[in-house]
């Protein structure tokens, strides 16, 4: 058992992110990766020959199974349904391909995905993965995996966001969107927003948001303009990048996510729904 405990606690990381890409929740992903430990503690060691790929295997599979639950939820959904905002260690954003699979516009992409090719595509392109090892977790042949990669891959390359922004261009993008945001200052915004930026807001029908997405710069910049004087914005590193936490009487309201591209705002991601916020504001209320 310490045996066992020891190898989950060295690959905890990793099975937390293979679930929290697969569901876009890291509530979920800590519920798989506890069913996860609970099958594990049981697994005869002496019989398994690369722990680290059997425990994403498993930890694969039970994703999968909640993921197509998800799934069935997610079409009643009140609005746009967006990722549970996860609170990133600085270091993500060094790994590129790694703070680019957990955006929110990534994970978006990947919600377009069938569950299997969801999974074959974060398994092979995220983590490199053998064939044979993601063909053991999904459950199909290496050759259909390998049918089922080209099909993900070619999906997600015609929806994915444009080119890789550097770290400093989102900084500089978000410092001057964070100043029009607490001035006020109308035509700032307008400054440091794309004309066809596009904002999705998260309210799961629980507080208020809209039930549509928002497009152009006049009517996103008017939704804007109406966040409360009295809200508290901080800087924190939410999916691999720099995001805005919105805090109302010292309780986190809403997380906007952005995504920049030629130095302007277009997208904005706006999580408001509480159940989506617990676990960031009660980290984010540790560090501060």
């Amino acid at each position: 058992m310490e045996t066992a405990a020891r190898t989950f606690v060295a690959h905890r990381n990793l099975l937390f992110t293979v679930a929290y890409e697969l569901l876009g929740s890291a509530a979920d992903a800590e519920d798989v990766l506890q069913e996860t430990w609970l099958r594990w503690a049981g697994v005869d060691l002496g019989a398994v020959r690369d722990q680290r790929a059997y425990l994403v295997r498993m930890t694969t599979r039970q994703a999968l199974t909640r993921l197509r639950t998800l799934r069935r939820r997610k079409e009643s959904y009140v609005g746009p349904w967006l990722p549970e905002p996860l609170l990133t260690a600085p270091d993500v954003a060094d790994d590129v391909e790694l703070a680019d699979s957990v955006s929110m516009a990534m994970l978006l992409v990947l919600e377009t995905l069938a569950p299997t090719e969801r999974a074959v595509f974060v398994l092979r392109e995220v983590f490199e993965l053998a064939y044979d090892d993601i063909a053991d977790a999904v459950e199909k042949t290496p050759a259909a995996v390998r049918q089922i990669a080209h099909r993900a891959r070619a999906h997600v390359a015609a929806r994915r966001p444009r080119g890789p922004v550097t770290p400093a261009e989102t900084r500089a993008a978000l410092a001057a969107f964070r100043r029009a945001l607490e001035t006020g200052d109308v035509q700032r915004l307008l400054d440091v927003i794309a004309p066809d930026v596009v904002l999705l807001t998260d309210g799961g029908g629980v507080v208020r948001a809209a039930l549509a997405p928002v497009v152009g710069a006049g009517p996103v910049a008017r939704v804007l303009g109406r966040i409360h004087a009295g809200m508290a914005l901080r800087q924190e590193q939410v999916n691999g990048h720099p995001a805005l936490v919105l805090r109302l009487d010292g309780r986190v309201d809403t997380v906007l996510a952005v995504r920049v591209d030629d130095g302007l705002v277009t997208g904005l991601y706006a999580v408001r729904n509480p159940e989506k916020l617990s676990r960031l504001g009660r980290e984010t209320a540790v560090s501060r």
